[in-house]
């Protein structure tokens, strides 16, 4: 007998969806960022948790450092673990989305099939949000000082130097925080989520 058989869930006794959203007077979404280390993601991610709480709307991020220091600390940086990390996280902002919380996802997921992965467990819930600048750009802003730790052989694995980070082919949303301001780019990501928050 495999571990899956001794499973036995039973979704349909649960208080469903539709329920739970018109309570919040909201739809559930994922909004999945990405971008490199210091694109912007977490600065973004945090001014629009604030816009949507002023708006009364129920939402919470899932920030890839704060998971990295919990939930996935036993992971590492190789391939196999970030794929691991996006699964756990993807899985945690499906189960959030489908109880009507907006969830904002702010991890560096540097590669397409890491993100097809995440939309892949996650469904029509899920939208795409590339945080976009270069290398350079986020070098010189180097706001947790990682980049210097980079440039002096202290970090191993680091995305967009040893290890790659894929430009989307496609995305929903894409913030360009070389030409945008954050306050600009958070207006962006309120006029994406209308039809979420109004119900």
């Amino acid at each position: 007998m495999s571990e899956s058989d001794n499973i036995y869930p039973e979704y349909e006794k649960f208080l469903s969806r539709e329920d739970k959203e018109k309570q919040l007077q909201q739809q559930g979404h994922v909004f999945w960022m990405y971008g490199l280390s210091g694109s912007g993601k977490s600065t973004i991610a945090r001014a629009l948790e604030r816009e949507l709480q002023q708006q009364g709307k129920i939402c919470l991020i899932l920030d890839g450092d704060q998971l990295r220091s919990g939930l996935n600390a036993d992971l590492g940086f190789d391939d196999a673990s970030r794929a691991e990390n996006i699964r756990r996280t993807a899985e945690i902002a499906k189960i959030l989305a489908h109880q009507g919380f907006i969830v904002i996802v702010s991890v560096i997921t540097p590669q397409r099939q890491f993100r097809d992965a995440a939309r892949a467990i996650i469904g029509a819930d899920f939208s795409e949000v590339y945080v976009k600048a270069s290398f350079d750009t986020c070098q010189q802003r180097d706001p947790k000082g990682l980049y210097i730790k980079v440039t002096a052989g202290q970090v191993s694995n680091f995305t967009g130097k040893q290890s790659s980070f894929e430009e989307p082919k496609s995305a929903e949303l894409i913030l360009d925080t070389e030409t945008l301001s954050p306050e600009k780019s958070v207006e962006r990501c309120l006029n994406y989520l209308k039809p979420y928050t109004h119900i």
